[in-house]
C-alpha cells in the first residue's frame, strides 16, 4: 500500500473539492466515485493526499494502481463484471486513489473503468486532460456517469493570501506579484512562497524579478516536455500563440492535430487562461531553454511569416542582436524595417543594420536605412548612406533621387540650407522642387536654377524618373534655361513678382503641404503677411494626420511660427506650435525645434520661467542639438540672460553664441537669433566678431528686395544694439528703416512708433503719453518685456515727477506687477529717534532698492529690475545712509536688514 505524501502547496480548496472531502469524512465507508481532471500543478496530488489522510484516519485501507495490477488478471476479470462477492472488487473494502492516470497503459485504464462501472467501490482518479487516449476517454466517461467530476481551478487572490499567510507576514504586494506571475497555479504559488520565505528583499526592488531558485524549480517540468510541445511553447513565448495558421506551418499540423497539440500544451499548466505563457513560465522558458533552440524557433517563425506575406516586426525585433544570418532572415529584417519606418524610425534603423549584417547588400537597404537614420536623429549615418547612393552611378535613378531628398533634409537641419536646396532641385520635380524653392529663397539664391541639358536632365545631375518631366518650373521646356521665379530669365536680377507652379507629382499630403509652404514663404517676401500665415498654417494642418512619419527639412508649423513672431501674431504662432507638438509633426527630428520656438514666444512675452522650461525640455529631448536648433537654443540663453540682467551668464554664453553663428550659415530663417546676438554683442562691446555675419544677413535681405516682414525685426534689434553702443547715427538709420516699413502691417507700424520713442527717450525728450502708448502697443503686439523696458527707461530719464510715476506704473502693469501711488516725502528723522522708528523713514522705492541691494545685486542689476539707472540706485543708497545716520556701509546694511525684516 502506497502512502500519499502532501508534497504540493498547503491545502487550500475551492468549494466543490471541499464538499467532496467533507462528504467522505462524514461517511468514509460509503461508495465514492470521482474524477479530478486538471492541468499539471493545479493540486491534484494535494487533494489525493488529503483524501488518503481522511481514509487512513477512518481505518479504510488506501490503495493505488499498483495494488490493482497486483491482483490476478483472471480473478479480476471474472469478479468485476457482476461478481457476487464484494471482496472480489478492488476498492470495495478500501479506497482506490489513482494519480496521473493519463500515464497508465490501456490495460490498467480498462481495469479502472471496470471498477468504476461496478458502482461498489471507493475510487478517486486524478489525471491531466492530455495525453487523452481512447482508454482514458472511456475512463473519464465512466467516472462522469458514476460520480462527480471535480475540476480544479487556479487560486484567486484570497486563496493565495491564505496560502502565503501560513508562512509569511503577508503584504498586498506579495499577493499581487504572486498572482500576476503564477496566474494562481498552486504549485507555482508554492515555489514563490518558498522564495519569499527565504527572504523578500528581492520583491522590494523597483522592477522585481523572481529569483533563479524559482525558475530552477520549473526545470523538471520543462525537461519532461514532449519535443513538439516544447516547440509549441517556444512559439507561444515568441508571441504567436493565437496565430493558428503560423503555428500550423511551424509544427506541420493543421485542424484536429493542431488542436490536440494546443490541448497538450495547456495540460502542462504553464499556460494562462488567454493561451499565453504565464509570466513565471515565460521567464523560465527564456532562462532555462537553450538559447539556440529559442532563437531557431523565432527565426523559423519569422521566415514562415515573411513567406506568407504577414507582418514580421515583432518576430524580427526579437532576433536583433542574436547574430543570426542568411538570406531568409536578412529578408525578414528588411521587411520589418519597412514596417517600423513610419512610427519607429530608430528601431527601423537597427533592423536595416541587421539586414545588412545578415547578408543583404548595403546598396539594397541604403535609402531606407538613411531615411530611418535621419528621422531618428542620426544625421551622420544618414548623410553617409545617402551620399554613397548618390555617388553610385549604377544605382537605380529612383534610389539616387530619394537619397538626394534624404541628404537635403538632413543638411537643412545642419543649417546648410543652400546645399539642401541644390540637392532637392537635383532630386527632381514634385515636393522636392517646392522644398528647393524654400531653400533658395531662404538663402537669397532666387536666380540660381541650372539649365536643363538637351536630353532633358538638369545639366547631367538629376536622376529623373523615366517618363517624368525634367524641368523644375512648369512652362520651362526641357533644354531651355529655367528660372525659379516666373518672369525672371536665368542670370537676370532677382524678381519676385510671381510664384512658379511646381510640376505635378503624386497628389500626396506631403506634395500639397510642400507647395503651400513654398507659396507661404514666397508670399511672406513679396505680398501679404496674412496670406503667408494662412498658407503655412494650412500646410501644417494638412500634415498633422501623417506628418509624424515624414522626413521634412523644416515643419510648416515652425515656418508659420517664425512668420508669426516676425509679424507679432504670437497667439497664432503659439497655437500652431501646440498643435504640431500634439501631432508629433516631423517626429523626434523636429520636436526640439517646436519647443525652441515656443520658448522664443514665451521670452518675447516676458514669461521667462516658461521660456526656460521649454528650453530645458528641448535640450533634454535629444542627445545633441543640430546646428540650427543649437543656434536658437544659445540665442535663448543669451536673450534670457540679457532680460534678467545676468551679465555673468551672458558673458559665459557669449563664446557659445559666436561658435553657433560660425557653424550655421546665415539664412532668412535665422534672423531672430542673429538680432538677439547683435544686442548682446553691443552689451558686451564685442560687435566686431558678429559684424561679418550681420553684413551677410543684410546682403541676403537686400537680395530678396528687403522684405518688410523679415527686415523689420532685425532693424528693431539693430536699433537697440546701436542705442546700447551709443551710436546715435546708426540708431537713427534703423529707426528710419522701421518707419519706411510701417505701412506693411500693424506690427511694423508698432515697432516704427516705438523706435521713434526710443530715439527721443535716449535724447532726453520724454513725451510720457506717447511713450506709454508705444509701450502698451508693444505689449499688445506680444513684446511685453520690450514694452515694459521702454516705459521704465523713459521714467528714469524724465525730470517730471508726475510723468516718472506714471511711466513706472505703466512698466509695472506691463510686467504684471501692481501699481504704486506716489510716495509723499517723509519728514526728517530726529537724531534721538530709536532705530525701530526708522521703518517709516524710507519711501517705498527706497525699501525696494534696499531689499535688492541686500540680496546681493549690483547697482546696475537693481536698476534694470526697477527700470531706473545705476546712478539713481546709487543716489537712493546715499540718501538712505543719510536718513539713517549710518557712518559706514556695514552699519547701513545692518540697519537696512532690521528695517526690511520689520
Amino acid at each position: 500500500m502506497t502512502q500519499h505524501a502532501a508534497t504540493s502547496p498547503r491545502l487550500v480548496l475551492d468549494p466543490p473539492t471541499r464538499q467532496l472531502i467533507d462528504a467522505i469524512e462524514a461517511d468514509p465507508l460509503a461508495p465514492v466515485t470521482a474524477g479530478i481532471p486538471a492541468p499539471g500543478g493545479y493540486g491534484k496530488t494535494t487533494v489525493l493526499a488529503e483524501l488518503a489522510r481522511v481514509y487512513a484516519a477512518a481505518g479504510v485501507p488506501v490503495l493505488d494502481i499498483a495494488d490493482v495490477s497486483a491482483a490476478s488478471g483472471a480473478t479480476l476479470g471474472a469478479a468485476v463484471p457482476g461478481a457476487a462477492s464484494r471482496a472480489a472488487v478492488p476498492g470495495a473494502d478500501g479506497a482506490l486513489l489513482v494519480d496521473d492516470a493519463q500515464l497508465l497503459g490501456p490495460a490498467q485504464l480498462g481495469e479502472l473503468a471496470a471498477i468504476v462501472g461496478s458502482g461498489r467501490a471507493r475510487v478517486v482518479v486524478a489525471y491531466r486532460p492530455w495525453p487523452r487516449s481512447a482508454a482514458l476517454a472511456d475512463l473519464a466517461d465512466a467516472l462522469g456517469r458514476a460520480g462527480a467530476q471535480v475540476s480544479l481551478a487556479p487560486w484567486d487572490r484570497d486563496q493565495i493570501a491564505t496560502h502565503l499567510a501560513d508562512r509569511l507576514n503577508v503584504t498586498q504586494s506579495m499577493i499581487d506579484f504572486t498572482h500576476v506571475q503564477t496566474g494562481g497555479v498552486p504549485r507555482f504559488v508554492g515555489h514563490i512562497a518558498d522564495a519569499l520565505a527565504r527572504g523578500a528583499g528581492w520583491l522590494e526592488q523597483p522592477d522585481p524579478q523572481v529569483p533563479r531558485s524559482v525558475l530552477d524549480a520549473l526545470r523538471a517540468d520543462l525537461d519532461r516536455l514532449d519535443a513538439e510541445v516544447e516547440r509549441f511553447l517556444l512559439a507561444v513565448e515568441a508571441g504567436v500563440g493565437r496565430q493558428v495558421e503560423l503555428l500550423g506551418a511551424l509544427l506541420g499540423r493543421d485542424g484536429d492535430a493542431l488542436t490536440e497539440m494546443m490541448d497538450a500544451a495547456r495540460a502542462t499548466g504553464l499556460l494562462g487562461a488567454d493561451g499565453g505563457l504565464l509570466p513565471l513560465a515565460r521567464r523560465a522558458v527564456a532562462v532555462l531553454v537553450p538559447a539556440e533552440r529559442r532563437i531557431g524557433i523565432r527565426q523559423r517563425l519569422a521566415e514562415i511569416q515573411h513567406e506568407r506575406g504577414g507582418p514580421v516586426l515583432d518576430l524580427a525585433r526579437a532576433l536583433l542582436g542574436t547574430g543570426v544570418g542568411g538570406a531568409g532572415v536578412a529578408a525578414v529584417f528588411q521587411a520589418a524595417a519597412g514596417e517600423a519606418l513610419s512610427a519607429r524610425p530608430a528601431l527601423a534603423a537597427k533592423l536595416f543594420a541587421a539586414a545588412a549584417a545578415a547578408g543583404t547588400p548595403v546598396a539594397g537597404v541604403a535609402t531606407g536605412w538613411a531615411r530611418a537614420s535621419a528621422r531618428s536623429g542620426d544625421l551622420d549615418r544618414a548623410l553617409r548612406l545617402a551620399d554613397q547612393t548618390i555617388a553610385t552611378e549604377q544605382a537605380p535613378p529612383a534610389d539616387r533621387a530619394e537619397a538626394a531628398e534624404i541628404a537635403a533634409a538632413a543638411l537643412a537641419h545642419r543649417g546648410q540650407l543652400g546645399r539642401s536646396a541644390e540637392l532637392y532641385r537635383w532630386a527632381g520635380p514634385g515636393f522636392p522642387a517646392a522644398f528647393a524653392m524654400i531653400g533658395l529663397l531662404g538663402t537669397g539664391q532666387v536666380d540660381r536654377v541650372p539649365a536643363a541639358d538637351p536630353a532633358g536632365s538638369p545639366a547631367g545631375q538629376s536622376p529623373q524618373v523615366p517618363g517624368s518631366p525634367t524641368s523644375l518650373v512648369a512652362g520651362s521646356p526641357a533644354g531651355s534655361p529655367t528660372s525659379l521665379v516666373a518672369g525672371s530669365p536665368a542670370g537676370s536680377p532677382t524678381s519676385l513678382a510671381g510664384l512658379p507652379t511646381f510640376l505635378a507629382g503624386p497628389p500626396t499630403l506631403l506634395a500639397g503641404a510642400a507647395t503651400l509652404m513654398a507659396q507661404g514663404i514666397h508670399e511672406s517676401i513679396t505680398g501679404s503677411t496674412t496670406t503667408a500665415l494662412a498658407q503655412l498654417v494650412r500646410a501644417s494642418a494638412l500634415l498633422e494626420p501623417a506628418g509624424h512619419g515624414l522626413l521634412l527639412p523644416d515643419s510648416p508649423a515652425a515656418l508659420a511660427a517664425l512668420v508669426g513672431v516676425h509679424s507679432g501674431e504670437l497667439a497664432l504662432a503659439e497655437s500652431v506650435l501646440d498643435r504640431a507638438t500634439m501631432a508629433n509633426l516631423g517626429g523626434s527630428l523636429l520636436a526640439a525645434r517646436h519647443r525652441l520656438l515656443a520658448a522664443w514666444i514665451a521670452m518675447a512675452r516676458g514669461r521667462m520661467t516658461v521660456a526656460r522650461e521649454h528650453l530645458v525640455l528641448a535640450t533634454r529631448s535629444v542627445r545633441v542639438l543640430e546646428p540650427r536648433d543649437w543656434l536658437f537654443a544659445v540665442a535663448l540663453d543669451v536673450g534670457l540672460a540679457r532680460r534678467n540682467s545676468d551679465l555673468a551668464t551672458l558673458r559665459r554664453t557669449w563664446s557659445q553664441a559666436c561658435e553657433a553663428v560660425m557653424r550655421h550659415p546665415v539664412d532668412l530663417f535665422t534672423v531672430l537669433p542673429l538680432g538677439e546676438f547683435a544686442v548682446a554683442a553691443a552689451r558686451l562691446r564685442d560687435q566686431a566678431r558678429l559684424r561679418p555675419h550681420l553684413d551677410e544677413a543684410w546682403n541676403l535681405l537686400a537680395a530678396l528686395g528687403s522684405p518688410p516682414l523679415w527686415t523689420t525685426p532685425l532693424h528693431w534689434s539693430a536699433l537697440h544694439a546701436a542705442i546700447i553702443a551709443e551710436q546715435p547715427t546708426a540708431a537713427a538709420e534703423h529707426a528710419e528703416a522701421l518707419a519706411g516699413n510701417a505701412a506693411h502691417c500693424a506690427y511694423c507700424a508698432v515697432l516704427a512708433s516705438a523706435a521713434a520713442c526710443w530715439l527721443a527717450v535716449v535724447a532726453g525728450e520724454v513725451d510720457a503719453p506717447a511713450v506709454e502708448a508705444s509701450a502698451r502697443a508693444l505689449h499688445e503686439a506680444g513684446l511685453c518685456w520690450d514694452g515694459a523696458r521702454l516705459a521704465g527707461q523713459a521714467a528714469i530719464r524724465t525730470s517730471d515727477r508726475r510723468a516718472m510715476v506714471s511711466l513706472l506704473n505703466c512698466a509695472r502693469v506691463l510686467q504684471g506687477r501692481p501699481t504704486r501711488p506716489a510716495a509723499a516725502a517723509p519728514p526728517p528723522p530726529k537724531a534721538a529717534e530709536p532705530a525701530a522708528r526708522n521703518h517709516d523713514v524710507l519711501s517705498e522705492r527706497e525699501r525696494e532698492v534696499a531689499a535688492l541691494v541686500l540680496a546681493g545685486l549690483t547697482y546696475k542689476q537693481v536698476g534694470d529690475r526697477l527700470f531706473i539707472s545705476a546712478k539713481t540706485v546709487e543716489h537712493h543708497v546715499a540718501r538712505m545712509r543719510q536718513k539713517l545716520g549710518a557712518t559706514s556701509r556695514a552699519e547701513l546694511f545692518d540697519q537696512l536688514r532690521q528695517l526690511i525684516r520689520s
